[in-house]
């Protein structure tokens, strides 16, 4: 789980009866693959290299701001751009 969130037996509980029910397999298929899009144009990924340094300077900013590493560069290269 992300984050501090704790499977519950409930949720636990939910997940096994799904299960045993059975998934349509139809809807799985259609919901399709990979991450949902960030916006109406694709995106692309880019490798950067970092140092250690740099490294534990974004990972101490964006646990301070409860982001994931990726917003916290998107965040950080759009305050520079504007």
């Amino acid at each position: 789980m992300v984050g501090d969130d704790q499977v519950t037996d409930e949720q636990i509980q939910k997940w096994a009866d799904e299960a045993e029910a059975g998934y349509d397999l139809k809807e799985l298929k259609r919901r399709g693959r990979g991450r949902p899009g960030r916006g109406a144009e694709p995106t692309q990924v880019i490798a950067v290299r970092l140092t250690a340094e740099e490294i534990a300077a974004l990972d101490a900013y964006a646990a301070r701001e409860h982001l994931s590493r990726s917003e916290a560069i998107r965040r950080a290269l759009a305050g520079y751009a504007a």
